[in-house]
């Protein structure tokens, strides 16, 4: 298993193998290729903070079907911990399926026929000792969408008892929940369980109950938020802590595909905040990552090196 003092990213939620369109502006009727790779957002965020030099684990399922061994070794070449990533029996690995129509904002198509293995994650699967001291314990919000992972998760964040730093993914996929006010009661009630709150104005609408950045940003620091990170697209990232509310700028980038940017400003976050960086270096250098993915095709093979990072940020060379 992973040792305590080894471990500094643990993220939890879902994964899946994407399957990526390879036409450009092609809708679902005229695709006709589409290329693999392991994929879901937690599973990203894990995979990009390991490519940042990060040590790194993902706690979800896979189902016990050959994707599923897909997964899992694509993980490991990565550098992903997988330690906690477990196979659910009589279960098939979740699909997701995007057409890049338009590049910017792809369309998914998920597939997650129950039982879905990630949302069977069941208390006592990860050590607590890990729970409470591994440097960033990183939540999805998706996670929260059933159960028994809801419980287990809402156990876990019991457990952490917000230590710092407890990061919760606002992350919200409709089709995931039973209704959205059912999502924002999950997810706005967790909230009070993190030092750490990252949504775009959607999301910050569901878990807080408006999208106007100011104003959710004010709403989860009033919930206890340490850093709230309110993702503003391309008018960049809304900042607000204890020193007030600042906005860093996007950095540019021609857009291939969306998909994936918000991960590699996950796993950039994760790194910044290890780092020790104030908070605007921390989301300059994320926003950076992200700009990166979207540059590119493919999420988890896209995301980035520091030293690629570096480069779009205006950084030199680690000190």
């Amino acid at each position: 298993m992973v040792s305590v003092a080894g471990l500094e990213v643990l993220t939890v939620g879902r994964i899946s193998i994407d399957l990526y369109c390879g036409e450009l502006g092609a809708g679902w009727r005229e695709s006709k290729t589409f290329s693999k790779a392991v994929g879901g957002s937690p599973t990203n965020v894990a995979i990009a903070a390991a490519r940042l030099g990060r040590r790194a684990a993902l706690y979800t399922k896979v189902g016990d079907d050959p994707f599923g061994e897909v997964a899992l070794g694509e993980l490991r070449d990565f550098g992903v911990d997988v330690s906690y990533a477990g196979v659910q029996p009589g279960a098939l690995t979740p699909l997701a399926f995007a057409v890049l129509d338009p590049p910017e904002d792809p369309p998914l198509l998920f597939r997650r026929e129950p039982p879905v293995p990630d949302f069977q994650l069941h208390p006592d699967e990860v050590e607590p000792g890990v729970v409470r001291e591994v440097p960033i314990l990183w939540v999805s919000g998706g996670a929260l969408a059933d159960d028994p992972c809801r419980s287990t998760v809402q156990g876990m964040l019991a457990t952490r008892a917000r230590h710092r730093h407890t990061i919760l993914d606002l992350d919200y996929r409709e089709s995931f929940w039973s209704s959205r006010e059912e999502a924002s009661t999950v997810i706005g009630a967790t909230v009070a369980s993190a030092t750490v709150a990252v949504g775009n104005r959607e999301e910050c609408s569901v878990a807080v109950g408006t999208g106007d950045p100011s104003r959710a940003a004010t709403e989860l620091l009033d919930r206890g938020v340490e850093l709230a990170i309110v993702k503003l697209g391309g008018d960049g990232v809304l900042v607000a802590d204890a020193a007030g509310q600042r906005t860093v700028p996007p950095a540019p980038i021609d857009v291939l595909c969306g998909l994936g940017a918000g991960d590699a400003f996950g796993g950039a976050l994760c790194h910044g905040l290890l780092s020790g960086w104030p908070a605007e270096r921390v989301v300059a250098f994320a926003n950076a990552a992200g700009a990166i993915v979207a540059s590119r095709l493919l999420c988890s093979q896209a995301m980035p090196f520091e030293h690629e990072v570096r480069e779009v940020a205006g950084e030199g060379s680690p000190a």
